[in-house]
């Protein structure tokens, strides 16, 4: 028995005779006539009973015909599933994001994804870097954005963005008054900064070191979000990247230049061992055009 037997066997039961069953098929009818017979002899019953030059189907073929309608219905459904595999992937899209960009720049990515592809749940999670990374080289994200001290090691990755960062100030703070921040302003004041493995935190280091000051750091912490928001209760003042600011009270946050340039660079990182697949692709095209 084989698809060929089968899908010949359905159109004989559809259209009710062998001449215009291989009309249908666009076959001859001695070839739809031996198809029967050898599925007739594969099943071990007859299938049709010959009646004066007409086939009339047996109780026996029309129980099997139901199941092979079902077995034709069932393929139908993979060729649905296959098709909708192929133009939007598995159905989900999981994204790890760095706070810096998951409060703001990931969320209108999002937006604009949903618009085109409403029927994809999308996993959102905010995270360190590294955590971000692990979870995409274990294949838990497909895709995810995280700073540019990660270990790179295991996951493919490309320079997303690079924006310069802006000095916050909390609202009123006698520094607002300046157009320009530069280190010797921020000397001996109170520092919101990121932990020392943070590569834009070694930057801005060697930056005070070579001008000879040293901001007076109170607070150590590794979101961006959270800079802000200390910055914003007074606590001191912070260097942030302006994606990091997008959700923040601009009520209660100053924000000027800070110069000499700094950059705060994020990665976009993928699984190396695992293929792009389309919803991938899609999100991707989404967070260029967002950035």
């Amino acid at each position: 028995m084989n698809s060929r037997q089968l899908e010949t066997f359905a159109a004989v039961m559809k259209a009710g005779t062998i001449s215009r069953a291989a009309e249908l098929l666009g076959v001859t009818q001695p070839g739809v006539s031996r198809a029967i017979a050898e599925l007739e002899k594969s099943l071990g019953f007859l299938l049709f009973d010959r009646i004066r030059n007409r086939i009339v189907a047996t109780p026996e073929g029309k129980l099997f015909y139901a199941q092979v309608q079902a077995s034709f219905l069932g393929m139908d459904s993979l060729r649905a599933t296959a098709a909708r595999i192929r133009d939007h992937g598995a159905g989900q899209l999981r994204v790890g994001s760095l706070s810096a960009l998951g409060s703001s720049l990931v969320p209108r990515a999002v937006r604009r994804f949903r618009d085109r592809r409403p029927e994809i749940a999308v996993t959102l999670m905010v995270l360190p870097s590294r955590d971000v990374r692990d979870g995409v080289a274990s294949g838990a994200f497909d895709i995810g954005l995280a700073a540019d001290e990660i270990d790179v090691s295991g996951v493919l990755h490309q320079l997303f963005v690079q924006p310069r960062v802006l000095c916050a100030l909390p609202l009123g703070h006698p520094l607002a008054e300046k157009e320009l921040i530069g280190p010797a302003d921020l000397h001996d004041l109170p520092f919101v900064a990121y932990v020392p493995e943070d590569r834009a935190r070694q930057r801005l280091d060697r930056i005070f070191a070579e001008a000879g000051v040293k901001p007076r750091i109170v607070v150590e912490t590794i979101y961006a979000a959270t800079v802000c928001a200390l910055v914003a209760e007074g606590v001191g003042v912070g260097l942030v990247s302006p994606y990091a600011v997008a959700g923040a009270d601009p009520t209660r946050l100053v924000l000027r230049p800070f110069e000499p340039e700094v950059q705060s660079r994020s990665l976009l990182i993928l699984p190396l061992d695992r293929p792009k697949s389309q919803l991938v692709r899609d999100f991707i095209d989404c967070l260029m055009e967002v950035r």
